[in-house]
């Protein structure tokens, strides 16, 4: 759907980006919007890549459950572009916080996924709970993107808009997610899965046993290797030399200790293979988001979730006319809109889980946004 251009003035206030590591992709001029109802349609990933012109790209948002909405913006930018806020460090602001469900709710939770693993139906199933946060004065986008920016507590930092750009109006998703879905650069594909993790301590010998006991733990490694095993099975339809290695690595951001497998791999047809939009519809939702099978998996989210993910859990990127790009696991996320701030996080339960621990890893990993935002 086609829109007058969004003002420079509104780009400012509501910035739109992806960056990775030290580059920020920033969009200096929105040409349109692309709106689908199922963001997993290939056809529509194939227009978006063929309507793409000379310098621009498609910042994408695709949405966690099968048949939910994708987006494209269809932008002209540049590296390390944006314009920082005029903050105000003297506003103070008070905070309304619910929870949903609470953490004695998302025990119960965790408690009947466990049952309905042992009754062997499922071996895996991610489950999510919310803050919703409400501001007075309003939170503003450009300072939130600007901290995330600044501190990193996530290698991906994103600001998209999830509906076509109006004047400084409507919901945006922002966040800093440690998950690479996949990257593609010419023939060579990149994914770096996330799955089995711990919150992180303040001291550093406890923090360290932390780590060194998430590598030894037969609960994480069994998580992590449903991700894995997904992946690559994924990638054989479309790639060669598919190659990674035999244990995790350990992944850390501010809040959390993860596991992490770097996989590579070549395209089997460079020049007719996938882009990396196509590659994103084909891997998501992986394990890391959803679970194992998938279908039974994505049928427990919904009966113990309800409507909660909409665009959590699903991934964001860009892409460029060569169907070269990047696209993140939209974790460590939140939606702005208005005073509103709703923020996500999940956690993978498998048998042995503890739903007192996973309690506490979904705080954690809720802690990240919490802080950018101010809350205390």
């Amino acid at each position: 759907m086609a829109r007058d251009p969004i003002t420079p003035a509104a780009l400012a206030a509501r910035p739109m980006l992806f960056a990775s590591g030290e580059e920020a992709y920033v969009a200096s001029s929105v040409r349109r919007s692309s709106e689908v109802p199922d963001g997993a349609d290939p056809v529509w990933a194939d227009q978006v890549v063929a309507e793409l012109q000379p310098g621009e790209r498609a910042l994408c948002a695709l949405s966690f459950a099968a048949g939910a909405p994708g987006l494209a913006h269809f932008v002209t930018g540049a590296e390390h572009a944006l314009q920082r806020p005029d903050s105000d460090s003297s506003v103070e602001r008070t905070y309304e916080v619910t929870e949903f469900p609470t953490p004695d709710e998302y025990a119960a939770m965790v408690a009947a996924a466990l049952e309905r693993i042992e009754s062997g139906d499922l071996h895996k199933v991610v489950l999510g709970r919310c803050l919703d946060v409400v501001s007075t004065p309003p939170l503003v986008p450009a300072e939130i993107i600007d901290r995330l920016l600044t501190t990193r507590p996530g290698r991906y930092v994103f600001s998209v808009p999830l509906e076509c750009p109006t004047e400084g109006e409507g919901p945006i998703l922002v966040g800093a997610s440690p998950e690479l879905l996949v990257r593609r650069e010419g023939a060579v594909i990149s994914c770096t899965p996330l799955a089995g993790s711990v919150p992180r301590s303040s001291d550093p010998a406890e923090d360290a046993r932390r780590a060194a006991d998430l590598q030894q733990s037969a609960k994480d490694l069994a998580e992590h290797a449903f991700v894995v095993e997904a992946i690559v099975h994924a990638l054989k339809d479309v790639c060669v030399e598919i190659e990674y290695p035999a244990t995790p690595e350990l992944l850390s951001t501010d809040t959390v200790w993860h596991l992490a497998t770097p996989i590579h791999a070549r395209l089997a047809d460079p020049v007719d293979g996938p882009s990396a939009l196509r590659l994103a519809q084909l891997l998501h939702p992986t394990p890391a988001v959803g679970g194992v099978p998938t279908a039974a998996a994505n049928a427990v989210i919904a009966d113990l979730e309800g409507d909660l993910r909409d665009w959590f859990a699903g991934c964001v990127g860009w892409v460029d006319r060569h169907g070269d790009g990047e696209f993140a696991v939209t974790i460590r996320a939140a939606v702005m809109d208005g005073p509103r701030l709703r923020l996500f996080a999940g956690a993978g339960i498998v048998a042995g889980s503890d739903p007192a621990s996973e309690v506490r890893e979904t705080g954690a990993k809720l802690a990240t946004m919490a802080r950018v935002t101010g809350l205390p």
